[in-house]
């Protein structure tokens, strides 16, 4: 039986946080109910582009779910909601602090009904602390955290990051991690407990590197200088002559040496301490000299780190994603069938019998 089988989770969130972390939830077979207002429920619902007039990146994130439409703001939410409030053992709500409280749905109210809720509030900056009323999304989170400003382009500007890792990596997997460490902790105890996930400081640990040194040095880190933001020849995106780009990562010394023999990267520059500008200066002049097939053939079966930065239709026509089977879940949009958004639950402690799509809004109403 799926590890979370026996689990009933509600989910006030919409968009994308809370909604990533129950789809995992799901996959691992929980019951989950979006909780949407009607009469158009989860904004994302809308988001073009649709087909069969479904929103694709609702049914990518709600797939294995179903749906309640109530207006939880109408007199008497309350007490439509109340059957599944003593049943559940899990909330998921995405409000500004405060929203939920003031809506009769906050902790301390539903702790009243159901004693051993594990409640999961997702938000930017904490419900504590001068932003915790801000509004925000992934950019600013990544802005005043520190995060943008580390990786800039030719211009010194920050790089536009092309995936939402505040939503994601800050928001929606620790909610998932904490909301599972409840569950156990109340197996334990027997006790629930509410559960702060505030994306904007959950990005701090992926800076680890750059706080490290800050404290115990006090070097703090330089924008595009550091080893992994464009300070070293050693990890670098190098263009080819055919207008493609290699992204080099022969961090250590073993791949260093393998990575600048196939170069033949003159001897003076190999120890890139003493002048790391002029050995990646070389490296981008050797690099831009052959195409991109040319350095993928020259590399084949060497150690040396290095891949071809490819388009997502190239990545996911890589036969090594079909051999281990990350888009064979299938994912239905009316009459089309697609690929689902690929689990990261290990498929030992997936739900077989999870169902294949997003739920019609209200379908539980009837």
């Amino acid at each position: 039986m799926p590890p979370l089988k026996d689990i009933l989770v509600l989910d006030f969130s919409t968009l994308l946080p809370g909604p990533m972390a129950t789809l995992f939830l799901a996959d691992a077979g929980a019951q989950v109910i979006k909780i949407e207002r009607p009469p158009t429920g989860d904004d994302m619902r809308l988001y073009q582009p649709a087909v069969n007039g479904e929103g694709i990146n609702f049914a990518m994130l709600n797939r294995g779910k179903s749906s309640l439409s109530i207006n939880i703001k109408e007199p008497g939410a309350l007490d439509r909601l109340r059957p599944l409030l003593e049943k559940a053992d899990i909330i998921v709500e995405q409000f500004r602090p405060g929203v939920m409280a003031r809506l009769g749905l906050g902790y301390e109210d539903i702790l009243k009904i159901n004693p051993d809720i594990i409640y999961c509030s997702i938000n930017g900056w904490g419900s504590t602390g001068p932003k915790s009323t801000a509004a925000g999304h992934d950019l600013n989170y990544m802005a005043e955290t520190g995060v943008l400003g580390l990786s800039v382009d030719g211009t010194g500007g920050p790089i536009l990051p092309p995936i939402l890792a505040a939503d994601i990596a800050a928001g929606a997997y620790p909610a998932m991690i904490n909301m599972l460490l409840a569950l156990r902790q109340r197996d334990r105890t027997k006790k629930g407990c509410w559960i702060e996930v505030a994306m904007g400081e959950n990005l701090f640990p992926f800076l680890y590197w750059a706080l490290g040194n800050a404290h115990a040095l006090d070097q703090w880190p330089a924008a595009g200088g550091e080893t992994v933001t464009g300070g070293s020849p050693r990890y670098q995106i190098y263009r080819t002559r055919d207008n493609r780009h290699l992204a080099a990562a022969p961090l250590e010394d073993k791949f260093w040496a393998n990575f600048t023999k196939i170069l033949k990267l003159p001897p003076e520059l190999v120890d890139d301490s003493l002048n790391p500008q002029a050995t990646r200066d070389a490296i981008a002049q050797i690099i831009i000299s052959r195409d991109a097939a040319d350095w993928m053939a020259a590399f084949e079966g060497v150690d040396v780190c290095c891949s071809l930065v490819l388009t997502l239709q190239e990545a996911m026509q890589d036969p090594h994603w079909s051999a281990r089977g990350v888009f064979s879940k299938p994912l239905t949009l009316g009459d089309k069938t697609v690929p689902a958004l690929p689990s990261i639950i290990c498929p030992e402690l997936r739900d077989p019998d999870a169902i294949a799509r997003s739920p019609e809004l209200g379908e539980l109403n009837t």
